[in-house]
């Protein structure tokens, strides 16, 4: 049965008998809008800790938004998500106000995203990832995970993670789950709900370009760029925020890579007035290009 925290001591009250039996806790954090994406995760979760207590989080955190972005508007679906963790087997639901997370205010001590925060979603979103590691370090300290389980689909917030757990010595095994997705290639997520039905069609570009890019990329990572962009001109509805191809780390790659290097591509653009981002990973090399070949 499924359990539902409020607030900070009903949190540590339910999970009071494993910490005492030392048995592992798994954690998802969400802002809430439940789908099969964050279902996954929770089951990922689940084969991490076995029978320990897996605990999902609900909370729609305004710290990260900025202006003029989606916070009022953001799907708030409470007894749907709590449907779904049941459904899942989820222990806990920690579903805090604003006030259980941020009991002084907006707080006067905050996470230092650093130089990956300003790039790719960052530049677009200043302060977006200073409020997601903010939060994300809070909760954290209340839930007191042993593995907590992210999606890849937010990759540049999963390598942030990643780091401020290594920087700041967090003791918390971060797992990156694959994106999960329709069956035309869109990934899932609680914005979606946002587009109409043409535009719905017009976002599925949006996987066919990051396609585009890892069917090129045995060939280098510029021409998997190139094949993007290419794809990209054949769609139209799509207003580009940024299309890139970088290492594992969102660092840019040399010029030769050795066969077999990791990589990723990552790209975010509105359909309609719905921002949408996603990426998937690569296998770069350094393979001759069709003009290269000899005959």
């Amino acid at each position: 049965m499924t359990a539902l925290a409020r607030t900070r001591a009903e949190l540590a009250d339910l999970l009071g008998d494993a910490r005492a039996a030392d048995r592992r806790v798994g954690f998802v954090p969400t802002m809430g809008a439940l789908h099969e994406g964050h279902a996954s995760l929770v089951r990922v979760a689940r084969e991490r800790v076995g029978a320990g207590p897996v605990v999902v989080s609900v909370f729609v955190n305004p710290l990260q938004f900025g202006p003029g972005e989606d916070l009022d508007r953001y799907p708030r679906t409470l007894d749907a998500d709590l449907a779904v963790c049941a459904q899942e087997g989820v222990d806990v639901v920690f579903a805090p106000g604003v006030e259980e997370v941020y009991p002084g205010g907006e707080p006067q001590v905050m996470v230092r995203p650093g130089p990956l925060a300003k790039v790719l979603e960052g530049r677009t979103r200043p302060g977006h990832f200073r409020g997601v590691l903010t939060v994300v370090a809070k909760l954290f300290g209340l839930v007191r995970p042993d593995v907590a389980v992210f999606g890849q689909k937010d990759y540049q917030q999963l390598v942030l993670v990643r780091r401020m757990v290594l920087d700041l010595n967090m003791g918390v095994e971060v797992v990156g789950a694959e994106t999960v997705r329709e069956a035309d290639g869109l990934a899932l997520s609680s914005r979606n709900r946002y587009l109409d039905a043409e535009q719905r069609q017009q976002a599925t570009a949006l996987y066919q370009v990051l396609r585009a890019a890892q069917d090129a990329a045995g060939y280098g990572a510029e021409v998997a760029l190139g094949a993007a962009r290419a794809e990209l001109r054949a769609h139209h509805g799509i207003d580009l925020d940024y299309l890139v191809v970088t290492d594992t780390d969102l660092g840019e790659l040399p010029d030769d890579v050795p066969p077999g290097t990791p990589g990723r591509a990552l790209v975010a653009a509105r359909v309609g007035a719905t921002r949408l981002i996603d990426n998937v990973p690569l296998v770069l090399g350094r393979q001759p290009g069709p003009q290269e070949e000899t005959p």
